[in-house]
């Protein structure tokens, strides 16, 4: 699980497309050194470190997740969010992430308000449906909050200090995202989709059970 809250941002340092896709990536020291196996987001994608020292790591790539995420389409030199999975006891400051991309999002409009910058995505409705006003997204792996939304689009505002620390400022209009809907809304829609039903899924929790073992 992730926060959204970006911790580097790296470099693409090595594409490798025998067998499969293999990225390579490079970054800034952490504090604490990556080690082989855990996970890192890659512009919201979660990735598992195949091999790591202390500024590089390496990430075999699913076919699904080219399918699903723009990590297929990255070049040598672009720039990279660069989130580590959330260990107990950390500070919680963005919302849940899970690494999974629900969609690709293209930047229709981007729009100067003083300081700070609004970005306008075209994106799947099935992310727009997720969504709602002031709630979450993330965008490249980057908590952001929904601040203008259609059946087929979605506007978030960036301040100077996540535009800094992160690679949205360098997105230009008709540049394509990964979008992540807030996992709340998923599983909300996913309750009614099966109440219209009117047929508990076989196997399946009702807010009864969730009531009854303190998780509401």
């Amino acid at each position: 699980m992730f926060t959204g809250l970006i911790q580097r941002v790296g470099t693409v340092k090595r594409v490798s497309r025998g067998r499969g896709l293999v990225l390579e990536f490079q970054f800034e020291p952490w504090p604490e050194p990556l080690v082989k196996g855990e996970s890192v987001a890659v512009n919201g994608t979660c990735l598992t470190v195949a091999d790591c020292d202390a500024t590089r790591f390496t990430a075999d790539v699913l076919r699904e997740t080219e399918a699903r995420t723009g990590l297929a389409e990255l070049l040598p030199g672009a720039r990279v969010n660069l989130e580590r999975a959330l260990k107990a006891g950390d500070r919680f400051g963005g919302h849940v992430v899970q690494g999974h991309v629900d969609g690709r999002g293209t930047l229709l409009r981007r729009e100067q308000k003083g300081r700070d910058f609004a970005l306008t995505f075209a994106c799947p409705r099935a992310v727009a449906a997720a969504s709602v006003l002031k709630g979450s997204v993330a965008v490249n792996g980057v908590s952001l909050t929904v601040s203008g939304l259609g059946d087929d689009w979605l506007r978030v505002d960036v301040i100077p200090t996540t535009a800094s620390e992160t690679n949205l400022d360098s997105l230009r209009v008709g540049d394509r995202v990964n979008l992540e809907s807030d996992v709340l809304g998923k599983y909300a829609i996913r309750r009614a989709e099966a109440d219209s039903a009117d047929e508990p899924e076989e196997g399946g929790l009702t807010m009864e059970m969730l009531a009854e073992n303190g998780f509401l």
